[in-house]
């Protein structure tokens, strides 16, 4: 049995349910959105964010929810899909999950509207139902989503990214959405404030390590996920190369910026970079710091007793950070 599918296990009937009432929140009175979104379904992906707000609400209600975890859930995986119909128009990318982009069969303009049809029916769905408490933890993550990117398009021209603004954007861009899964997943089964604070940090503490892991990817030498050297390509300011600047001489430092902004798409010279930051142990200290998220993470569940839902976020805290792709 793959891993997703050992964690899915304990929410099987809930995801299966949850995958109807997705589509139905979807619909719409336009024949062509309806087509559009039709597609959208079908290319679903490994369903990560939905599945951490039921697990979330089962382990801290002991095994009760109701519709507004499934409302919760819908809301996140709505308000989710526009941000990545959006993101395939502004990175102009054909390609999203080994399938076409809405932006490449349908162009660019009605890709914006139905990431924006999709944004108003995540925000309906919540006010529709007086979920205002929902409806503010998913809009503070949309709000630190676009953030984080402004961030990092400001910071990527310099290249002068210092450690603690790399955590603040992969904080904002990446761990804030499942921030607000984990969030939500308490709020929607009505725990106190200071429960759903706890797994909003929670599901921070595993996106941070997420894109910790995913930048890593773009130094090992396998042929997976992501081509080797394409963060460097994109003048990406990640961790393991952040540590090698900070680690070197001047002479060092001067090469390296200059190979980042203007030898980035010399293969010779990106694959000269890799070597040089695993010399710097960045590789090292990369991998240390993920862990420390991963540990911090896993002190959050321990107060929870056992059950197969705490099992399936371990075994998911785990997968984050051992995943091959």
């Amino acid at each position: 049995m793959k891993l997703v599918e050992k964690i899915k296990e304990p929410i099987l009937t809930e995801m299966e349910l949850f995958e109807y009432k997705f589509k139905e929140a979807m619909i719409s009175k336009v024949p062509l959105l309806n087509r559009i979104t039709h597609y959208i379904v079908r290319r679903k992906g490994k369903q990560m964010r939905p599945m951490f707000v039921f697990l979330v609400a089962k382990m801290v209600s002991e095994g009760n929810f109701d519709e507004r975890t499934y409302r919760g859930a819908a809301i996140i995986e709505l308000i989710h899909t526009a941000t990545l119909v959006h993101d395939d128009v502004v990175d102009d990318s054909n390609r999203r999950r080994g399938f076409f982009s809405i932006n490449a069969l349908w162009k660019n303009k009605i890709a914006v509207l139905v990431g924006d049809f999709l944004l108003s029916k995540g925000l309906l769905l919540s006010i529709d139902n007086n979920d205002f408490d929902i409806l503010k933890l998913i809009s503070v993550a949309v709000r630190e989503m676009s953030e984080g990117e402004l961030l990092q398009i400001e910071k990527a021209r310099k290249l002068d990214i210092t450690e603690a603004v790399y955590f603040e954007i992969i904080r904002q861009k990446t761990a804030t959405l499942i921030a607000a899964c984990c969030g939500i997943g308490a709020a929607s089964v009505g725990c106190k404030d200071e429960e759903i604070e706890k797994m909003r940090l929670f599901g921070e503490l595993i996106g941070i390590a997420f894109q910790i892991k995913d930048d890593l990817f773009d130094y090992t030498d396998d042929k997976i996920g992501k081509p080797t050297g394409i963060d460097i390509k994109e003048q990406k300011m990640t961790l393991p190369l952040i540590y090698a600047l900070n680690n070197c001489t001047d002479k060092e430092k001067k090469w390296l910026i200059n190979s980042v902004k203007n030898h980035n798409r010399n293969k010779t010279r990106v694959k000269e970079v890799i070597a040089f930051v695993k010399e710097k142990g960045g590789i090292e200290y990369t991998t240390s710091k993920m862990k420390e998220y991963q540990v911090k993470a896993l002190e959050l569940l321990n107060s929870y007793p056992n059950s197969p839902y705490k099992e399936s976020l371990l075994t998911m805290v785990n997968y984050v950070i051992e995943r091959k792709k």
